[in-house]
């Protein structure tokens, strides 16, 4: 059964505001609305707008000045729980939520021995919105030995935060090879594409900070719907 396990309410605040601010619907320099008005336009409570405001002062895009609002503040790079998710909607942005369609232990597929040393692996197919926008199907395989069971109910939207919270795994860097690639076969009824259509595909290697391979995944998305997006340095 297909599980979506949500992120904390604040943070989903602050992950919503840091990619907007990445696209830049909040300009450099912006004042945003009184925290009031942008809590009840948001519909959630002032105090979690407030712990959502500080986690994204805490990351440097955020001046809070008293008496007078808060300011956004470009940074080239930030490290938030979707750092490195890089699919935004086509006009840039976008909330991502995951929901799990399965989770099973496996014998690798041939090829796949560079992940880690043991014969099995985690393989973990999702489905992906952008601000409830379904736009990609994902595929993800981690070494069996980071864990011997992983079940829906323990994995949030965040992959990379359910790794570095309850497994110790951190990644610290990923190469992706875009292209594209026909949707599969196992592609579930509620995904818009059907099997066999050609999508945008991306092919990800995540690596810890020693440099060692700790995921594979493979993504289909909808061009579209949604771009890849990948920003480097100032600007």
């Amino acid at each position: 059964m297909a599980k979506t396990s949500a992120l904390p309410k604040f943070i989903q605040l602050s992950e919503m505001l840091i990619r907007e601010i990445a696209a830049g619907h909040l300009a450099d320099g912006s004042r945003l609305p009184p925290e009031r008005e942008m809590a009840e336009d948001l519909g959630v409570a002032v105090g979690t707008l407030r712990k959502a405001l500080a986690d994204v002062e805490a990351k440097g895009l955020l001046d809070r000045v008293q008496g007078s609002g808060n300011y956004v503040r470009h940074r080239p790079v930030v490290e938030s729980v979707y750092a490195f998710f890089r699919l935004e909607l086509l006009k840039g942005g976008g909330l991502p939520t995951a929901e799990v369609l399965s989770v099973n232990r496996l014998p690798k597929p041939e090829g796949f021995a560079r992940l880690g040393g043991h014969p099995e692996g985690h393989r973990i197919r999702r489905l992906r919105s952008l601000d409830g926008v379904l736009v990609a199907l994902e595929e993800i395989w981690l070494d069996g030995a980071q864990r011997d069971v992983i079940a829906q109910d323990d994995l949030s939207e965040s992959l990379y935060h359910f790794y570095r919270h309850e497994l110790g795994l951190v990644i610290a860097a990923v190469e992706d090879r875009i292209g594209v690639d026909v949707v599969p076969d196992w592609v579930p009824a509620a995904f818009h594409l059907n099997a066999g259509q050609t999508a945008g595909y991306i092919e990800r290697v995540s690596r810890t900070a020693a440099k060692e391979p700790a995921e594979f995944s493979r993504t289909w998305y909808d061009a579209g719907r949604a771009t890849y997006v990948s920003r480097m340095g100032k600007g």
